[in-house]
């Protein structure tokens, strides 16, 4: 791909950007676009915690450092020392079912771990953005058919969704406490937004019971892949997706527009959404081996069916919009494990060129 760096108005070019969670199945495709678009990345986060694991797979040409983001004290040295401009929040336990068996982890990363990043940008002029990656999660979630918008009450069933309200409420405590807009360019220098995204899909991501990754470990196994739930409805996105959302937004609040710093969500704006039964379809397309069992039964942790985003917001007002529908979403993602199991082959880097080739025939804003 020629010319990646003249994206997003070649705002990141030889900027300095941290990267909070870059290990992870996100943060490491977010390090890997920011790279070619010729940012300095920092990147902090636990180390990797398997041998299969996106991060280890790319090549990156980045600061790599391992540490816990519930240290407040290493978090503030690494922002004092390498001055980001910068700072793109990701790290977090990011697991449902997990949430339930490590709660206090859970809770201590997503909620102490928000607050001591934020923390550490007080009194640093040179932080200029500051966003936050939550998750659709965030809201009180009552399954009802509409989306929630971005001033719906926060809540959360389970311990992993209430950190993410909470990782929320912090955000906007913080930009009226300690970065209040009224005093922009008065007293501090940064703007702050979260941005809320749900079910991102992709390669490279080998998460503990999630949908995609449990189906290709069965294909590689030669076994079914249990499905409990067929008939749930998710509006599935690339990662690709939400990433150009960051950077869209990032770009916004470098260049001093004050009203983009806000809660933001990340998706579809007709809120396409696909069954679990009908996305096994759409991949079994892709990949012939595909087996399937479906086993509807009752589970002792709850499980939302239903949950949806308004993401008329980022459309009209950031004009942002989603590049892939979601068959091409769903081929591009299991299409990226076939390649990497059968040939060896990494399409990172050709999943991006060939989103960024769509994006610029619909004429996407980040890419004028």
């Amino acid at each position: 791909m020629e010319n990646m760096v003249n994206l997003f108005k070649k705002i990141y070019k030889n900027k300095t950007v941290l990267v909070t969670g870059h290990t992870g199945f996100k943060g490491s495709w977010l390090i890997f676009w920011l790279e070619k678009l010729g940012a300095n990345v920092i990147g902090f986060s636990l180390p990797p915690e398997k041998e299969k694991n996106h991060y280890c797979l790319i090549n990156k040409n980045i600061i790599s450092i391992f540490g816990d983001i519930r240290n407040k004290e290493e978090i503030k040295q690494i922002i004092e020392k390498y001055k980001p401009e910068f700072i793109f929040h990701l790290a977090a336990q990011a697991l449902v079912k997990k949430s339930y068996n490590f709660t206090v982890e859970t809770l201590e990363t997503n909620i102490i771990g928000t607050a001591n990043i934020f923390e550490a940008c007080r009194n640093k002029n040179f932080v200029k953005v500051f966003i936050n990656v939550t998750s659709d999660k965030c809201y009180e979630n009552k399954e009802w058919v509409w989306g929630y918008r971005e001033n719906e009450t926060m809540g959360g069933y389970d311990p992993y969704s209430v950190s993410k309200a909470c990782s929320e409420l912090i955000t906007n405590s913080y930009r009226n406490s300690f970065f209040n807009l009224k005093e922009y360019r008065k007293t501090h220098n940064l703007l702050i937004a979260s941005m809320r995204a749900g079910n991102v899909i992709g390669g490279g991501d080998w998460a503990e019971d999630r949908l995609i990754p449990d189906i290709v470990k069965s294909i590689i196994n030669n076994k079914p892949v249990i499905i409990r739930n067929p008939n749930s409805t998710r509006p599935w996105q690339h990662v690709l997706e939400p990433l150009s959302a960051y950077l869209l937004l990032g770009q916004k609040l470098y260049e001093k527009e004050i009203n983009f710093s806000q809660a933001w969500n990340v998706g579809d704006l007709n809120n396409s959404v696909v069954s679990v039964k009908d996305l096994l379809k759409i991949l079994k397309k892709s990949w012939q081996e595909l087996k399937f069992e479906i086993q509807e039964k009752n589970i002792s942790q709850h499980e939302a069916k239903l949950l949806n985003l308004d993401c008329s917001k980022i459309y009209y007002k950031l004009a942002w919009f989603k590049i892939w529908d979601t068959e091409t979403t769903i081929e591009k993602t299991i299409n990226w494990y076939k390649s990497y199991f059968k040939n060896k082959e990494i399409e990172t880097e050709k999943n991006l060129n060939a989103y960024v080739n769509s994006a610029k025939k619909l004429n996407a804003i980040w890419t004028l």
